[in-house]
């Protein structure tokens, strides 16, 4: 089944979400290698695909799990968790309709 990850960013998380980014992405890299991402991106914080220095305000990740517990043990173990990116993370079960 499809989870959508919703991460919320700490304020002044900029300088934290740099950092931990390429290892972010290498665990992301690895979904995608296995097939279960749907998508992945940040929330800029301001209307710009380059938000610099205004950051981002959280990401969103849906992708596929065995299970809710699956998706949540995964969502707990991003270094955005581990870095202090993130002040809070969800983590719900999506279904797809559109596009078929």
């Amino acid at each position: 089944m499809l989870y959508a990850i919703t991460g919320t960013d700490a304020p002044n998380s900029l300088d934290n979400r740099l950092a931990a980014r390429p290892e972010h992405l290498a665990r992301l890299q690895a979904l995608q290698n296995d097939g279960r991402l749907l998508l992945a991106g940040p929330f800029p914080a301001i209307d710009s695909n380059d938000p610099g220095p205004a950051g981002f305000s959280g990401s969103l990740i849906v992708a596929e799990f065995d299970s809710l517990a699956a998706a949540e043990q995964w969502a707990k173990a991003d270094p955005y968790v581990a870095a202090g990116v993130y002040a809070s993370v969800s983590v719900k079960p999506f279904r797809k309709v559109l596009p078929a």
